[in-house]
């Protein structure tokens, strides 16, 4: 994401199936209009029948993995995290999370999770740097295949868990956010549930806002509070505490947010404008010239102007 932005940055064409039922093509020659809407507003205009997408040669091997450290030293970690996603070159993307340990015991952790696709000599360093955080309790970090890294966080998501997700963004991880969501995680009651911290820079975040519709282009730290148990006894008190832990973010909240991470039970309105901001009111009029009748709502909804 950040050498090569969003996936949706690097959509080229999409033959898009219309509400009735006609079939067009949107690229940045033909219906720029929609082309523009479906880059963020997704399935609010439409079926995608294909799709060309432009592809980046990354690895074989890269230079990822994660990093862990003991719950005790969360806050100096997260301090430390913060200071390297700030700092980082377009080659690294990195995610910090607080969780349980790989074993299955239920040790409370923080993990750095990183991915590095320059040079090996700027992986060694940035390597080094992030085992500097702390004491290392877990070091699983260096050249991996760039798919087997797609896949190392799988088993922390396991089939037949139940899941509650509230996510914000926070353009910065200052002392007192850093706070808050130790405060969270220590709160947590079932240890298959996390906090993670996706860095957001680069690439991703210099595509001016009205160029998609997709409208976080800021820099920070895309927060999801991630409420997963395995037994239906734990659902309420898992909710609770994913709800509780999202407002004691607030006070550190940007006004955009993440538009795959937000859930079923926002108020559709404030999740519309928190996902597309300033180009809300563009893409209500483009919803009412190809989908006036709202066909495709099951989503998080952009109803027509």
């Amino acid at each position: 994401m950040p050498k090569y932005g969003m996936a949706l940055d690097n959509l080229i064409s999409v033959d898009l199936v219309l509400a009735d039922g006609s079939v067009v093509k949107a690229s940045a020659d033909s219906n720029p209009d929609l082309f523009w809407a479906l880059r963020g507003g997704g399935g609010n205009f439409g079926v995608a029948a294909s799709f060309e997408f432009r592809l980046h040669s990354v690895g074989p091997v890269v230079f990822g993995g994660i990093v862990a450290f003991p719950f005790r030293e969360a806050r100096q970690v997260l301090r430390g995290f913060r200071d390297l996603a700030e700092n980082a070159s377009d080659d690294l993307m990195i995610v910090a999370g607080l969780t349980t340990a790989p074993d299955g015991s239920g040790t409370p952790i923080v993990a750095i999770v990183s991915c590095h696709i320059g040079s090996p000599e700027d992986a060694e360093i940035v390597g080094r740097q992030i085992r500097s955080l702390g004491t290392v309790a877990v070091d699983a970090l260096g050249p991996i295949p760039y798919v087997d890294l797609n896949g190392m966080l799988d088993a922390g998501f396991p089939s037949g868990a139940f899941n509650y997700w509230k996510s914000t963004f926070l353009p910065r991880l200052d002392d007192d956010a850093v706070e808050a969501l130790v405060i969270a995680y220590e709160r947590c009651p079932v240890p298959t549930s996390s906090i993670l911290l996706e860095g957001f820079h680069g690439s991703a975040s210099r595509v001016p806002v009205e160029s998609t519709s997709f409208a976080l282009r800021d820099t920070g730290f895309n927060t999801l509070v991630l409420g997963q148990w395995m037994d239906k006894a734990s659902a309420d008190r898992t909710t609770a505490w994913a709800r509780a832990s999202f407002d004691a973010l607030e006070p550190f909240a940007g006004k955009r947010r993440y538009a795959n991470y937000l859930g079923a039970d926002e108020d559709a309105g404030a999740a519309a404008l928190a996902a597309y901001g300033q180009n809300l009111a563009r893409l209500r009029q483009l919803k009412t010239r190809y989908d006036p009748n709202n066909i495709f709502h099951h989503n998080l909804n952009i109803p027509p102007a």
